[in-house]
């Protein structure tokens, strides 16, 4: 005789929570013009500036005319054959742009000879003294700056030159160094990428730029935005590309190309001299500096990535502190962003005080459960009103011009290592926030603990 099953009481599993809907990137509205056109990679008046100045230059055959005549200011070095410098950021979205742009120069007829690039130090950046007096030893009469941020400064360097600033990142109409022109994606959603912008410009000068550069701008693109990017409309149709080379040997390599920045040695110099070297993502998969300097960052990232996330009083901020020489505190916020989630969950922030002497480095991303709310949550103005919130009105300013930089959605800064104290203390880590019912207090009060903890964003505890 069978036994009936007993009645039970318990509950089923708890059913997961669905993750939520993200928008595809290429699915974000663009803007328009007043003729109703999409705006998009970049305003048409940064274009239209460039193409009037490239037409007192140029003097070439009617059939030929109309190619040139999308050109931006900057080839006009390739025409004039002057001393050209390109001054790429030290990822693979700003090398990838660098590279684009420098193979297109040759491809116009600029002699390699003329071309220099500046490769910045460690944790500075082009407004330093020191990095614009080297960049004034090139004697170059055409400076490109990829990829670098823009903000309101002089002119990138003292002396004669033409200046022009190609970015994505956040930027008002007047954050470019004095003197300079400028091309930004930043105000015109889906925001490209810097190798992105820099591809859709050169690959209207040369015939032979899509063969040679699409690579790099796959690249570039899936360096910033991820390896999931679908390429839609407006992104150009790639289909060409992958399939001649594979998504995992472009995704390998933008590994590759951004371990050496994130080094102890910071050996960027390596990553730009195997890329500009190679003719296709497969070469650079074998490169042993690239594979050297990988290894090395796995395993800081493995001895980091560990570290127990503690937030702030209201539950919208997670900051993780980590000790490192390596610039592991990207990648660390970008795994956490896709981990951490919470109804008030809105920053991921890691901060590294081992990067540079005296200082914190800190990289802040948004969690995914957090990428489809509206409004959309803006990281550089909840940095900035964090700073405003502090005791001392001073905060602010004293946090630096390197504070809050990059993106909405990707954004982080440089702070000395006192004021990023300060900042801490603003976000109350730990605290309770008020109006916690008295159990809950009179609990906190018997066993003071850290009020949010890793409980209430993954459920239950590790192994069960």
């Amino acid at each position: 005789m069978k036994r009936s099953a007993p009645s039970s009481t318990t509950s089923g599993p708890k059913a997961k929570k669905p993750r939520p809907e993200v928008p595809e990137y290429h699915s974000i509205p663009s803007m328009r013009d007043e003729t109703g056109e999409i705006i998009w990679p970049a305003p048409s008046a940064q274009i239209a500036v460039a193409r009037n100045f490239i037409k007192e230059w140029y003097a070439l055959p009617r059939k030929s005319f109309a190619r040139i005549y999308l050109t931006f200011v900057f080839f006009r070095s390739a025409a004039a054959g002057k001393k050209t410098l390109i001054i790429p950021d030290k990822d693979a979205d700003g090398l990838t742009s660098g590279a684009i742009l420098q193979k297109t120069l040759i491809l116009l007829g600029l002699d390699p000879s003329l071309i220099s690039a500046h490769l910045l130090q460690k944790g500075s950046n082009i407004h330093v003294e020191t990095e614009r007096s080297i960049m004034a030893s090139y004697k170059s009469e055409y400076i490109f700056v990829l990829d670098q941020g823009s903000r309101k400064s002089p002119p990138v360097i003292d002396g004669p030159h033409k200046a022009l600033v190609i970015d994505h990142h956040f930027a008002l109409d007047d954050d470019f160094p004095e003197g300079s022109e400028h091309v930004t994606a930043c105000n015109s959603p889906p925001v490209a990428t810097s190798a992105l912008l820099t591809y859709h410009l050169c690959s209207e000068l040369h015939e032979k730029v899509a063969t040679t550069c699409a690579w790099l701008c796959a690249m570039g693109t899936h360096g910033d935005l991820g390896n999931t990017l679908k390429w839609e409309p407006p992104f150009p149709d790639m289909k060409a590309t992958f399939k001649a080379y594979t998504k995992k040997a472009v995704n390998d390599a933008v590994s590759l190309i951004n371990a050496p920045r994130r080094t102890s040695t910071y050996d960027v110099p390596g990553a730009w001299r195997a890329l500009i070297s190679a003719k296709s993502p497969k070469e650079l998969l074998t490169n042993s500096t690239l594979l050297s300097a990988r290894a090395e960052v796995n395993a800081e990232v493995e001895r980091c990535t560990h570290t127990a996330p503690k937030f702030s009083s209201d539950g919208r901020i997670a900051v993780f502190r980590i000790n490192s020489a390596a610039q592991i505190h990207p990648v660390i916020a970008t795994r956490w962003a896709g981990h951490l989630q919470s109804p008030k969950l809105e920053v991921i922030l890691v901060a590294n005080e081992g990067y540079l002497p005296g200082m914190v480095n800190f990289s802040c991303r948004v969690p995914r459960s957090a990428r489809a709310r509206e409004p959309p949550v803006n990281i550089i103005e909840v940095l900035k009103s964090i700073a405003d919130n502090a005791t001392d009105p001073t905060l602010r300013e004293r946090l630096g011009e390197s504070f809050a930089r990059g993106h909405k959605e990707a954004s982080g800064g440089i702070v000395p290592r006192k004021e990023f104290e300060e900042l801490i203390e603003v976000l109350e880590i730990g605290k309770k926030p008020e109006g916690s019912s008295p159990a809950k207090a009179k609990a906190k009060n018997a066993a003071p603990k850290q009020a949010n903890t890793l409980m209430n964003y993954f459920g239950k505890p590790v192994g069960k």
